[in-house]
């Protein structure tokens, strides 16, 4: 990919715009419209966000902040590929607002103008990702009702759909006032123009005329005054000129002017994805082929980085704050329960493991690149030797092994200094002579090394980096499918004792990045034994309906009939004294897996609890989730706990 200085979609700040929305500092504006104005925020630590507030007008009117608040609640509902997630919201402030993940790049409409229609790979990418996100959207019961050009951002890691400014329930439960025709011309379906119906029919409408302009660069039914359109829309046929072979015929069904002649969101995002298969399979080597349809969509999506100099502004360091907000943000970061480990400068080369509990992650853009290694990095002074490349031996970090590590290489391990933020990573208030740490990588053992000097770190510090560490990373994944880490390691190098582990852990299984010391299992992580041992027949009876009970919520959760008995199970880890359960479906994206896990956790601590409550010799007490390969062995460790994870 290339890089742009163009500025971005940042424009400065206006006087009278806020400084600070929530826990959010503002540097800019990335848009205005009738309801309110969108600002580009960062988060205490300095991760990249778009803040929407509410005009005053409308947030004076009860009506409208009823409206927005149900705004809020169906954002909240929606999460998937290709969509840009809600991060936090205050409907209730005096001037009501919501916070999303930024997405860098320019509009559909925009790079259109610019650069003419998408060919190739990329338009196929688009195609599929977007009608992945509707899909989502309509999954959870809520229909877009703005599905337009401006809605599509064409983000360095794929297209990202958003604004449901104007969306609503399924159920009829609307976020606009009754009776007012809602929708850009051009972009809204017939049944809309007669009847006011806009259904998840009338999304996929849109996103047919969305294609077919982005193959063309022409609108598919024209310009002109919007009655002018509207008649087209009814009773003429769109321009499918310039739409490839594999992606007309879907795109002319989607367009059909009767909506049950339409494909759902979902049928046209399998199509799509099929046609998208076939593209990457005729420009990579036979039987090295992504299987994932994220990373088909990454491996054929050609968007430049944008570099925005904007949002590189030094984070602010107020003096004014009390000693009482450090207890705050410590009781915040890594939702600490009262128990906080110690690190004492014991054993060098070990510290207390992270574990996981499931959630959907946000995905950000980070490209800030991390200063020159300072001393205390084992690889500063051996930058041109051969890196750790082949495998070593795979247990605990220590540190011989971050010895081995070397500074970054590729763009992916540039970018993950900038992916833990632009900012201080420890409050300068607290922590006024500590400065941000180095990282090395370690790739034959899939570690990052995030290694802090200065002073020996307190426990509520180490986790503090913990977790803005977990969170980077698993952003920097979203955005670089094929990111080989899958470990952190804190290394605190001004320990009394000498260079010290202090943390590590499994970002990509920990998909809520939890730090607190109760949500820890330093002694145990599932693996392959343990899934091959689950995978024996129990006889116990208990244990028996404790699995069934643990695949019954599963299955009655999952949102389609594509899972059952026949590809979900659980088991037992004796040994390990823990419950597995694991799906065969290697082909899912990366949203639709960590949904499963979410599930899966949730199911797997319903039923553990249960049976915990009915007997105190019950000896499991842990649980994970596993996706699997046919042959029944480990693809991917989703999430794991114990029974202190689950939710009271």
């Amino acid at each position: 990919m290339s890089s742009i200085s163009s500025g971005g979609r940042v424009q400065p700040a206006r006087p009278g715009d806020p400084k600070k929305i929530g826990p959010y500092r503002v540097i800019g504006r990335l848009g205005s419209g009738g309801m309110g104005t969108v600002h580009a925020a960062l988060d205490p630590q300095g991760v990249r966000v778009a803040v929407k507030v509410i005009h005053q007008a409308q947030a004076q009117d009860p009506e409208f902040r009823a409206r927005f608040h149900r705004e809020v609640q169906l954002s909240a509902r929606v999460s998937g590929p290709c969509l840009i997630p809600l991060l936090a919201a205050d409907p209730e402030a005096e001037a009501p607002w919501l916070a999303t993940a930024y997405a860098p790049g320019p509009t559909l409409n925009q790079h259109l103008a610019a650069h003419g229609p998408l060919t190739g790979g990329s338009l196929h990418a688009l195609a599929t990702g977007t009608a992945q996100a509707l899909a989502a959207i309509h999954r959870a019961g809520v229909v877009h009702r703005d599905v337009k050009p401006q809605n599509v951002i064409l983000s360095p890691a794929g297209p990202r759909v958003l604004d449901f400014g104007i969306a609503h329930a399924a159920d009829g439960t609307s976020v606009t006032r009754t009776g007012i025709m809602t929708g850009t011309p051009g972009w809204i379906s017939p049944e809309q123009y007669r009847t006011g119906t806009a259904g998840p029919a009338g999304d996929v409408f849109a996103w047919g005329a969305l294609i077919a302009y982005a193959s063309s660069g022409r609108l598919p039914f024209g310009t002109g005054a919007p009655d002018v359109v509207a008649f087209r829309v009814m009773s003429g046929e769109a321009d499918l000129n310039g739409i490839p072979d594999g992606l007309r015929e879907i795109v002319a069904r989607a367009l059909s002017k009767d909506p049950d002649k339409r494909p759902t969101a979902g049928e046209a995002a399998d199509q799509c994805a099929a046609v998208l298969s076939t593209q990457a399979t005729q420009i990579i080597v036979s039987g090295n082929a992504p299987t994932l349809v994220g990373d088909l969509i990454a491996g054929e999506w050609d968007m430049p980085t944008l570099d925005d100099p904007t949002w590189h502004a030094p984070a602010a360091r107020s003096r004014k704050r009390t000693v009482i907000t450090v207890a705050v943000a410590a009781a915040i970061v890594g939702g600490l329960t009262g128990a906080i480990a110690a690190f004492g400068p014991g054993d060098d080369s070990k510290g207390p493991r992270g574990t996981a509990q499931a959630a959907v992650s946000t995905p950000t853009t980070a490209t800030t690149q991390p200063p020159p290694n300072s001393t205390t990095s084992p690889a500063a002074s051996a930058a041109s030797q051969p890196g750790p490349e082949k495998m070593t031996d795979s247990g605990e970090a220590t540190i011989a092994t971050w010895k081995e590590s070397r500074p970054a290489r590729t763009t992916a391990e540039n970018d993950s200094y900038g992916a833990m933020g632009t900012g201080p990573w420890l409050d300068p208030d607290s922590y006024p002579d500590v400065n941000n740490g180095t990282l090395t990588f370690h790739p034959g053992r899939k570690e990052v090394y995030v290694a802090m000097s200065d002073m020996q770190l307190p426990p509520v510090a180490v986790q503090e980096v913990a977790q803005l560490a977990c969170l980077g990373l698993r952003h920097l994944s979203d955005l670089y499918p094929d990111y080989p880490y899958t470990e952190y390691v804190i290394v605190d190098t001004a320990r009394a004792g000498g260079p010290g582990i202090v943390w590590e852990a499994n970002f990509r299984t920990n998909t809520t990045c939890t730090t607190s010391a109760t949500q820890r299992t330093a002694d145990w992580r599932p693996d392959q034994p343990g899934l091959a041992g689950a995978q024996i027949p129990s006889s116990d009876a208990n244990e028996i309906r404790v699995a069934t009970d643990a695949v019954n919520g599963i299955l009655g959760q999952w949102p389609d009939k594509s899972l059952g008995h026949h590809n979900t199970s659980a088991g037992y880890d004796r040994e390990g004294r823990a419950l597995y359960v694991w799906v065969d479906k290697p082909d899912w994206d990366n949203a639709t897996r960590e949904s499963w896990a979410r599930i899966a956790a949730s199911s797997a601590c319903s039923a553990l609890k249960a049976q915990a409550a009915r007997s105190a010799n019950w000896p499991y007490t842990r649980y994970a989730s596993v996706i699997t390969a046919a042959d029944g062995t480990a693809r991917e460790f989703m999430t794991s706990g114990t029974l202190a994870d689950c939710p009271a």
